[in-house]
C-alpha cells in the first residue's frame, strides 16, 4: 500500500499519530534543536515521521512544532517526500504542543482544514526514530480495550530521593517500577478530554500523558513491554549511537525480486533463503513495469539494497522501471543504493548467450545510474 492510503489497522480502528516537535533541546547543547539535528545526513524528525507514515494503517501524521520552526519542518517534508503530514504550532510546553496536535481533528478554528477525527491516536516523540511496527500495533490494540496504553522499559538505574538538606531521604524498590516510553495511544476522545480538563499547572508541568488520562478520565492505561529501540535521543552522545544504528540497518536489509518462469522460480527461491541467516530479506514476485505498491512500501521504508532475478537476454528495461521508482522516492539523495542485476541462464553449454554488445549495453547503464548515486552491479548464473 502507498503511503497516505489507508490500511487495516489493528482491531479495525481508524489511527492518526500526534508527534511533538518543539522541544529546544538544551541538555542537547548547540544552536540546533536536537529533532532538527542532522544523523546520516537526514534530520532525526524525519526518520521519526518516516517511521509512522509507513505504516499503511495510520491515517494522519501532525507534528507540533514551534512557530520559528514551522517553514523549516515543511522545507524537511517536501524534501524527504513526507506525504501524509500536517505542520501544526506548538505551545510553550510539551503538554501544550500536544494539545495544539489534538485540536487539529476536533477544532475547526484551530486549521485551515479539520481532518477526520481517529478513533485511536498515537502519540509519539519526533526524537525517537527506532519505533517499529509492532510495538505500534501492541499499543493501539491494547488501547482500543483499555482506553490508553503506552509502552514501558525496565529501570537501568535505581531511583532515589534526597532530602531539604541535599542527603538521601529514601529509595524506589526498582523491581517495581518501570521507565515510561514512547510510543502511547489513547481513545481520542479520552485524552482529548482529559487535555480539556486539565489545569494550567499540568499544561505547563507535566510531562505524562497516561497519568493525565487517568486523573482526569479514570482510564487505567494499559503498559505494554517495550523494545529496547525505543530509546530517546536526548544528548549529543545519541545523536552519535542514532548514526550508528542507521549505517548498521541499511546494510542488514536487502528486498530480493524475481519475475522468472517456473522453470527457474526455484533457482529465485533459493536466494532469498539463503540469505535469510544473515540480514532481513523481504523477497517478492512481481514484473518491475507494474506499479506493485508491496515493493512501493519497501522502498517507502527505504531499503538500500536490491536484487532482481531475471531470466530474460538482457533486462535492462525492467531494472530502469526500479531505477525511476527509486529516483522519486528521492532515497538516492542520501545514501548509494545497490542494485544487483542477477541473469538466470538455462543451458547445457558451457558459454553464456551473453555477447559483447550486452555487456556493453550494461556498462554504459552503470555509469548513467552511479551519477544518481545508485550502484548497478551484473551477476550472471548460468543453470543446467
Amino acid at each position: 500500500m502507498e503511503p497516505g492510503s489507508r490500511g487495516a489497522a489493528p482491531g479495525g480502528v481508524s489511527v492518526s499519530a500526534v508527534l511533538p516537535a518543539g522541544g529546544s533541546g538544551e541538555r542537547l547543547g548547540g544552536a540546533t534543536p536536537k529533532q532538527f539535528c542532522a544523523v546520516q545526513g537526514r534530520p532525526l524528525v524525519s526518520y521519526a515521521v518516516r517511521a509512522m507514515e509507513r505504516i499503511s494503517w495510520i491515517s494522519d501524521v501532525i507534528v507540533v512544532v514551534s512557530p520559528e520552526n514551522i517553514e523549516t519542518m515543511k522545507t524537511i517534508i517536501e524534501k524527504y517526500g513526507h506525504k501524509k503530514v500536517t505542520v501544526v504550532e506548538g505551545g510553550i510546553t510539551r503538554h501544550r504542543s500536544i494539545f495544539n496536535g489534538l485540536k487539529v481533528f476536533a477544532e475547526n478554528e484551530f486549521s485551515s482544514h479539520l481532518l477526520q477525527k481517529p478513533e485511536v491516536v498515537i502519540i509519539h516523540d519526533a526524537v525517537r526514530p527506532f519505533v517499529e511496527e509492532d510495538i505500534v500495533s501492541k499499543v493501539v490494540t491494547a488501547a482500543k480495550e483499555h482506553g490508553a496504553a503506552g509502552a514501558i522499559r525496565p529501570l537501568v538505574s535505581t531511583v532515589i530521593a534526597s532530602a531539604a538538606d541535599g542527603c538521601l531521604d529514601h529509595s524506589l524498590e526498582r523491581a517495581r517500577y518501570r521507565a515510561s516510553e514512547m510510543p502511547q495511544a489513547f481513545l481520542f476522545d479520552i485524552i482529548y478530554e482529559a487535555y480539556q480538563q486539565c489545569t494550567d499547572y499540568d499544561l505547563d508541568y507535566g510531562t505524562e500523558c497516561l497519568h493525565l488520562a487517568l486523573k482526569y478520565c479514570k482510564t487505567n492505561a494499559k503498559l505494554v513491554e517495550g523494545t529496547a529501540d525505543l530509546w530517546k535521543v536526548t544528548y549529543k552522545r545519541d545523536l552519535y549511537a542514532a548514526e550508528s544504528i542507521i549505517k548498521d540497518s541499511l546494510s542488514q536489509q536487502v528486498c530480493v525480486i524475481t519475475n522468472v518462469k517456473e522453470t527457474l522460480a526455484q533457482v529465485g527461491f533459493l536466494l532469498p533463503e539463503s540469505l535469510k541467516s544473515q540480514i532481513k530479506v523481504e523477497a517478492i514476485s512481481i514484473s518491475l513495469s507494474k506499479n506493485d505498491s508491496h515493493l512501493q512500501n519497501i522502498i517507502s521504508g527505504q531499503c538500500y539494497n536490491f536484487v532482481c532475478v531475471n531470466d530474460k537476454r538482457c533486462a535492462i528495461q525492467e531494472i530502469q522501471e526500479l531505477v525511476d521508482m527509486l529516483e522519486k522516492s528521492n532515497i538516492p539523495l542520501l545514501y548509494p543504493v545497490v542494485l544487483i542485476s542477477v541473469h538466470l541462464e538455462v543451458s547445457e553449454k558451457n558459454s553464456f548467450s551473453f555477447g559483447m554488445e550486452d555487456l556493453t549495453t550494461i556498462k554504459k547503464f552503470a555509469r548513467e545510474t552511479k551519477k544518481k548515486n545508485i550502484l548497478v552491479y551484473g551477476l550472471l548464473i548460468q543453470y543446467k
